[in-house]
């Protein structure tokens, strides 16, 4: 394969680059700001405590117990107090958000709440019964109960108030870095600094040695799809006149198929892969990967939820590493799928060893030559562990680039359907015992060729 030139020529500008305004900054100083902003949080833990604690005894004063189940209802009044106080200062220091609070905001937050006094009481009422026997004392044996509680409940605490209550901080703007695999914030004082990086920005765009597959599931994405495949045909040409677009319509009942076909009549470019039913999101990417035919397959999803701009900063790195995967800034779902989404990628991390920042978002650029030498099996939503399980297990190379996440244009996510987990669970019991399995008897293969 050909390496990407460096040649910069004149290009019109998607509007959304507008948004995203380049400017390095170092990861150490990604990672210093992430530090400190747990160390406020710890500081806001430490003085919701200072609340917590001491009501508590004032209760155990005024009503002595020596009763687990009542101590647990003492402990829950206490840390909803001590709550107030957390929303409040987290919100405004640990934070910094100061747009003004919503009450779906408020609901997030009284959730991770309620979740925390779950996790909180669940762990005194353990460990109160353990201590029982061997403390006397009324207020040591609550004391020291509650201390192990606090503890424990938080890690939950400060992902929960990061991911769902104060995501996305109104002091903070998302941007890109031309030169990193890392996205950081950019504070308000270094705009002038920005914008002068902007217009140089504007004047470039990268030309690709490369050509270029970009296979886009869609179920039911009326709404969306004419508007993401269109933007994507308008930016791909800027950067190669050598692509194809490869849409799978997937089972669709609305009217996704006749807008695709629509788009192909004008546009040869555009290929349709059509299943007459809908046989699941996996199924959908194989199919595209299977047709591919250029030198760099890239999906993405075709619901808008993705700039495909995005892409141009993937191109310098495809040269020195075997794929380019997105990760989402601000991940624009509902705090549910953002749980379901933080639940599963550990249980991947576990189970295959994966290290990866967001296994499944829907924006990745491979070398072909992966797919041409690689058999998918899965065929649902567990198809992105299964690649990058597979990737690594060949010993191929990867990074990984933040990009935007945007709202819905419309349609309806599937991924939290019951339907989609229980496939994937049962995918991954399948397939992780079967790739052990095969993995086994590689070494004992690999141990009997070398006596």
């Amino acid at each position: 394969m050909s390496k990407l030139s460096e040649t910069s020529t004149l290009s019109r500008i998607n509007p959304h680059i507008s948004e995203r305004l380049p400017y390095p900054m170092h990861k150490r100083t990604y990672m210093y700001d992430a530090l400190w902003q747990f160390v406020r949080f710890a500081l806001v833990g430490i003085l919701n405590t200072c609340v917590d604690i001491p009501l508590l005894n004032l209760l155990l004063w005024r009503f002595p117990t020596h009763n687990a189940n009542l101590l647990l209802g003492y402990n829950s009044l206490a840390y909803m107090l001590g709550a107030i106080n957390s929303f409040y200062f987290n919100k405004y220091w640990t934070f910094k958000q100061s747009k003004k609070t919503t009450s779906s905001q408020l609901l997030r937050f009284a959730l991770i709440s309620l979740l925390g006094i779950v996790c909180n009481d669940g762990i005194i009422w353990i460990v109160a019964r353990v201590l029982h026997p061997f403390i006397a004392s009324n207020f040591l044996w609550a004391n020291v109960s509650k201390a192990v509680a606090i503890i424990g409940t938080a890690a939950v605490s400060y992902f929960g108030m990061r991911l769902l209550v104060f995501a996305g901080s109104s002091r903070e703007k998302t941007n890109v870095v031309a030169e990193s695999t890392v996205i950081y914030p950019v504070r308000e004082e270094e705009t002038s600094k920005m914008q002068e990086q902007y217009i140089q920005a504007k004047e470039q765009s990268m030309s690709i040695a490369y050509s270029l597959s970009i296979v886009m599931p869609a179920h039911n994405e009326e709404v969306a799809i004419e508007g993401t495949v269109r933007s994507v045909i308008d930016a791909v040409t800027l950067w190669t006149h050598d692509f194809e677009v490869i849409a799978v319509n997937d089972g669709s009942k609305d009217q996704t198929r006749t807008i695709l076909e629509e788009i192909a009549r004008e546009e040869p470019r555009v290929r349709i892969i059509d299943h007459e039913v809908n046989k699941g999101y996996g199924a959908a990417l194989v199919s595209g990967f299977e047709a591919a035919s250029k030198d760099l397959v890239f999906f993405m999803d075709s619901d808008g939820q993705f700039d495909i701009c995005d892409l141009e900063r993937f191109f310098p790195l495809i040269g020195k590493y075997d794929a380019v995967l997105g990760y989402r800034i601000h991940r624009q779902d509902t705090w549910l799928r953002k749980l379901n989404a933080w639940g599963w990628k550990m249980l991947v991390r576990s189970v295959f060893k994966l290290r990866v920042r967001d296994i499944d978002c829907a924006f990745k650029l491979y070398k072909a030559n992966f797919f041409q030498q690689n058999h998918l099996e899965t065929r649902g939503a567990m198809i992105n562990t299964e690649m990058l399980y597979k990737f690594t297990r060949e010993g191929y190379t990867y990074t990984e680039v933040g990009v935007q996440h945007l709202p819905r244009r419309g349609g309806r996510a599937t991924g939290a359907k019951l339907s989609v987990i229980a496939r994937a669970f049962r995918e991954l019991f399948v397939y992780a015992l079967k790739w052990h399995q095969e993995e086994q008897e590689q070494r004992i293969l690999s141990r009997r060729g070398t006596m």
